[in-house]
C-alpha cells in the first residue's frame, strides 16, 4: 500500500471559524434562563450621613433609593467616624416596629423588636477607637411578641377607612450608634457646639429598610385534567382537589345542581402566574337550561352571577380593648385580587363543564403572613349571586377555599429563575396552609 493514500493524521485548527463565546448574548442571540446563583451581585452602595459630616453609614449591595432585603440576609457595610475623640462606642442595630391604631381611638398595639445587634467598638476595649468599622448582621427567620413566635414578615402597611377602622404597619430600620458623653456648660447652653469645641452627645444615624422575604411553591403545577362523557365531566387525579358544593333550586319543577370544582392540590401558587382550574355543573336538563343565563362567562367585562375569584382578607387585633361595647377586637377588610376567564371544555345531557385561570391583576408584592395583631390571608373564593335576589330561580352560592401565594415560581433547580427581587434565599412553601407557620 502506498503511504501516499494514507489521510493525514494532524489537521491543523481552523481558528477563523471557531465561534465567539461572550458572556452576555450578542444582537442575534437569546437567554433561555439564567440561574440567580449566576447573577453578578450588587456593586452599588447605600450611604446615609449625619447632617454635618460627623458621622456615615455606608451599606454594600444596595443600588436603590431605600435598602432591600430578604430572607436571611445579610446586611453588611461599614460605619466611620470624622473624629473619634470622646467617643464610648460604636454600634449597629437592627429593629422591627409593628403598629396598629384603631381610627376610633378604641385600641392601639405598639412593639419594638430588636432583631440584630452587634458592638463594633466600645471604650473598655484596650484599643484606640477606630475611624472605620465593618459590620455585618444577619436577618433572623422569625420573631417573639407577647411570648409567641412567627415568621418575619414582610414590610407592610394597610388602612380600613370608616367608623370602627384602622391603619397598620410594619416596618424595619438599622441603626448607627456612635456613643459620646454628653458635655454641658452654663456660660452659653444653646451656642453651637462647633463654636465651643466640645462634644454635644451621641450621633445615630437610622435609615429604613425593606424586607421582602421571597417564596415559591414546591411542586410544579399539574397537568390539566380530560373529560370524559362516562364520568359526566372531568376525570379526576391526585394532584388535583376537588371542592364539592351545591346551588340550591328555588322551584319545584327544578332540581339542585351539583359543583365539582378542581384546584390544585398543593393550593400554593406563584402570584405572577395564573391560577388552573376546572368546574363542572351536573343537574337535569330543565335545571342547565334555566341556570344557564347565571352561568359562568367567556369574559370579565362585566360582573356575572358567577364568579371565581382570588381574594384578600387582612385582619387586625387590638388586644384587650373594648370596640362598639362588645368584648369583640378584630377587625377586617376584603379585597379582590383577581378574577377568573372561563372557557367551555364540554358537555352533556345533564352536565357542563368548564376550564380557565384566575389572574392576580394588578400584581401583589406582599404574600401572606401572620405576626402580632395583624393576619394576612388569602382564599380563592366560588360565588353565584343572582340579581334577582328572592325571585330567581336558584339560591346564593359561597364556597371559600385557603391558598397561599409565592412570589416565585416553582423552579426545579431552586434557583428562583427570572427574578429581579434582591435575596439572600427563596423559601420553598409546603402544602401546610397555616400563616403562622
Amino acid at each position: 500500500m502506498s503511504t501516499s493514500s494514507l489521510p493525514s493524521y494532524y489537521l491543523a485548527p481552523n481558528l477563523s471559524r471557531t465561534p465567539a463565546y461572550t458572556e452576555e448574548p450578542q444582537e442575534y442571540e437569546q437567554r433561555i434562563a439564567l440561574s440567580d446563583r449566576l447573577r453578578p451581585g450588587h456593586p452599588g452602595i447605600f450611604v446615609k450621613q449625619s447632617k454635618h459630616g460627623e458621622a456615615r453609614l455606608t451599606l454594600n449591595a444596595q443600588d436603590g433609593q431605600i435598602p432591600t432585603y430578604g430572607s436571611g440576609g445579610i446586611i453588611n457595610g461599614t460605619i466611620d467616624v470624622a473624629k473619634t475623640e470622646n467617643v464610648t462606642s460604636i454600634e449597629i442595630k437592627v429593629e422591627g416596629h409593628l403598629r396598629i391604631k384603631e381610627i376610633a381611638e378604641g385600641g392601639t398595639v405598639d412593639r419594638k423588636v430588636d432583631l440584630a445587634s452587634s458592638v463594633l467598638w466600645s471604650k473598655k476595649e484596650d484599643t484606640p477607637c477606630p475611624s472605620s468599622c465593618e459590620f455585618q448582621l444577619v436577618l433572623p427567620n422569625t420573631f417573639e411578641i407577647e411570648g409567641q413566635h412567627y415568621n418575619l414578615p414582610p414590610t407592610y402597611n394597610v388602612k380600613l377607612s370608616g367608623l370602627p377602622g384602622f391603619v397598620a404597619f410594619i416596618e424595619y430600620s438599622i441603626h448607627a450608634i456612635i456613643s459620646k458623653p454628653s458635655v454641658a456648660t452654663t456660660l452659653a447652653p444653646r451656642m453651637k457646639a462647633s463654636f465651643l469645641g466640645i462634644s454635644i452627645g451621641t450621633i445615630t444615624l437610622t435609615t429604613p429598610f425593606v424586607y421582602h422575604p421571597r417564596t415559591r411553591p414546591m411542586v410544579p403545577l399539574p397537568a390539566p385534567l380530560t373529560i370524559s362523557q362516562n364520568q359526566n365531566g372531568y376525570v379526576g387525579t391526585p394532584e388535583w382537589q376537588i371542592h364539592e358544593s351545591v346551588i340550591p333550586a328555588r322551584r319545584s319543577s327544578l332540581q339542585d345542581i351539583s359543583t365539582r370544582l378542581y384546584v390544585p392540590a398543593s393550593r400554593i401558587f406563584c402570584a405572577s402566574q395564573g391560577i388552573p382550574f376546572h368546574i363542572t355543573f351536573e343537574s337535569s336538563a330543565l335545571s342547565l337550561a334555566t341556570f344557564l343565563p347565571f352561568g359562568p362567562s367567556g369574559h370579565i367585562l362585566s360582573k356575572k352571577p358567577t364568579r371565581l375569584q382570588i381574594m384578600r382578607q387582612v385582619a387586625v387585633d387590638v388586644r384587650h380593648q373594648l370596640i362598639l361595647g362588645t368584648s369583640k377586637t378584630e377587625m377586617w377588610r376584603v379585597d379582590c385580587l383577581g378574577e377568573a376567564t372561563f372557557r367551555h371544555a364540554g358537555d352533556g345531557p345533564t352536565w357542563v363543564s368548564f376550564s380557565g385561570d384566575i389572574s392576580i391583576d394588578p400584581p401583589v408584592k406582599v404574600m401572606g403572613f401572620k405576626a402580632g395583631g395583624i393576619a394576612v390571608k388569602d382564599y380563592i373564593l366560588f360565588s353565584m349571586t343572582p340579581p334577582e335576589g328572592q325571585k330567581a330561580p336558584f339560591g346564593e352560592l359561597r364556597q371559600a377555599i385557603p391558598i397561599r401565594l409565592t412570589t416565585d415560581m416553582w423552579s426545579s433547580d431552586g434557583a428562583g429563575i427570572g427574578t429581579d427581587l434582591r435575596s439572600e434565599s427563596v423559601l420553598s412553601v409546603s402544602s401546610s396552609l397555616d400563616n403562622s407557620s
